[in-house]
């Protein structure tokens, strides 16, 4: 809830040129998707049926397109005949490419092993992300299980480096994750970062 809150507020923050529709309507609807989730999760009930999860997916599904639509808005902007802030333009750049870095951790966070309620549980699934604990256990915790905090780091190295850094991607569904979010930032860093430091000097 944490990630998803700061992940919206980064879009708050953006131009009203770059955000889809009313600059309210995306955190309006992620509250209204998030409010039953920590209602449920208050009470105990998130692992008890698929459809928490469904839920939780639609809310991570929601941040993940506003950002996309933003990065596709600023990139139309850009190679428009419109006048460019320099400034305005990094800075929408580095929120949209934080944001990108939050939502694919939120991704990763869902994916692996089943998602949060199944891990460490006997609905465990087969792994989607090798991390290197798992070929050391000698120097880990006991029953040692990736935190929200793994996966954040796994969005951020993937979004700097383009590319698996410490945990490799073993199921088809965590590379194509991990491509879409290389991409993503790749377009971010690359194209509307380097045009908008081009505009300041």
């Amino acid at each position: 809830m944490i990630a998803l809150a700061v992940a919206v507020v980064f879009y708050v923050v953006l131009p009203d040129t770059l955000t889809a529709g009313p600059r309210w309507l995306v955190p309006a609807l992620e509250a209204a998707l998030a409010i039953p989730l920590l209602i449920g999760h208050r009470l105990g009930r998130i692992g008890e049926r698929p459809g928490w999860r469904l839920l939780a997916v639609a809310v991570i599904a929601l941040v993940n397109l506003a950002n996309v639509i933003s990065v596709g808005l600023l990139v139309s902007h850009i190679l428009g005949s419109a006048p460019t802030k320099g400034k305005q333009l990094l800075y929408s750049a580095v929120a949209i490419w934080i944001t990108n870095v939050i939502v694919f951790g939120l991704w990763f966070w869902e994916l692996d092993r089943g998602g949060p309620a199944a891990r460490g549980t006997p609905a465990e699934r087969h792994p989607d992300f090798q991390f290197p604990q798992m070929l050391a256990p000698e120097l880990s915790p006991p029953a040692w299980h990736p935190t929200m905090g793994d996966y954040l780091y796994l969005g951020f190295t993937n979004a700097t480096a383009f590319s698996p850094t410490d945990a490799m991607p073993v199921t088809v569904t965590a590379k194509s994750l991990m491509t879409i979010e290389a991409l993503v930032s790749l377009v971010t860093v690359v194209v509307i970062a380097g045009r908008a430091i081009n505009i300041i000097s």
